[in-house]
């Protein structure tokens, strides 16, 4: 269970957990399934490396995006709230890499009585960034704001 975190106690330079994830070719598979992507390199290990000229099969973008906002929605709580959210695919990552999903809060800001938190958030193998973003969150304040 993850604990609440408050808007007063979030400040710029704060580091999100990170989540650690060695993604498999069982649960890319099933990330395929579930979102009708058919590429051949998420799933043909001779076209992925023949044809295309990858390594291995290729972990989707789309898999790694859901695996960076479930690190950011894993910290903020049940109260909290992703608001917005963008990221960009800049590098390849193959199965049974450890990656790691994270982020820094760079500010913070009430809007309206709603306590915003800006974060910084990346996707990662080893120092090598795959995936980097930015998130908002809304979260609940300790005090009741007018």
């Amino acid at each position: 269970m993850t604990t609440q975190v408050y808007y007063d106690d979030v400040h710029p330079g704060d580091e999100i957990p990170p989540l650690l994830v060695t993604v498999d070719v069982t649960q890319m598979f099933f990330f395929s399934a579930a979102t009708y992507n058919g590429h051949r390199i998420h799933y043909d290990k001779d076209w992925a490396t023949t044809v295309e000229g990858y390594d291995d099969v290729l972990v989707q973008g789309p898999l790694q995006s859901a695996l960076l906002a479930r690190a950011v929605t894993d910290w903020v709580g049940g109260r909290g709230r992703l608001i917005q959210y963008s990221v960009q695919n800049r590098a390849v990552a193959y199965p049974g890499e450890e990656l790691t999903f994270s982020g820094v809060v760079t500010a913070t800001r009430m809007e309206d009585g709603v306590g915003l938190v800006d974060v910084d958030i990346a996707g990662r193998r080893g120092d090598t960034v795959l995936m980097p973003g930015t998130a908002t969150v809304a979260l609940p304040t300790r005090t009741r704001v007018p």
